[in-house]
């Protein structure tokens, strides 16, 4: 067993920040759906976005994100676009209306951290901000 207890205590936030993810207590309380973390990956992505992508990105099984990637359509999200050199592929890409979606998701998630975060000092903001990319980035 790992006798750090830095380290035991970030693996119990982490675990506590996985559970309310799994729960999507944030995106229920903006008003998304599951269908949201296509926007994220599409968002995210440096190349056009495939079913299968997404698939991998959220690490759910193809008719899982097919079915996420219907929804999005449905939503008026999300549009599928032929790709010119496998016309039996199509990339998603975001409408109007899911960049619009994307930037109000941007905005609740940010307003809720900056209430979690309330009482901390700009310095000490910069600092977790730095130190949490730098633990993300490393994590494989």
């Amino acid at each position: 067993m790992y006798k750090d207890k830095e380290i035991a205590t970030i693996e119990q936030a982490m675990v506590a920040i996985r559970r309310r993810q799994s729960r999507r207590a944030l995106a229920r309380a903006q008003g998304a759906g599951p269908e949201y973390d296509v926007l994220d990956v599409i968002e995210g992505a440096h190349e056009p976005v495939t079913v299968t992508a997404v698939a991998e990105a959220l690490s759910v099984d193809q008719p899982r994100a097919s079915r996420l990637v219907a929804a999005a359509v449905a939503a008026g999200l999300v549009r599928r676009e032929a790709d010119q050199a496998d016309g039996r592929r199509s990339h998603l890409v975001l409408t109007d209306a899911g960049r619009a979606a994307l930037e109000q998701a941007h905005q609740a998630r940010q307003a809720a951290f900056a209430v979690a975060m309330e009482g901390w000092s700009e310095a000490e903001r910069a600092e977790f901000a730095r130190l949490l990319t730098r633990f993300v980035e490393a994590i494989p």
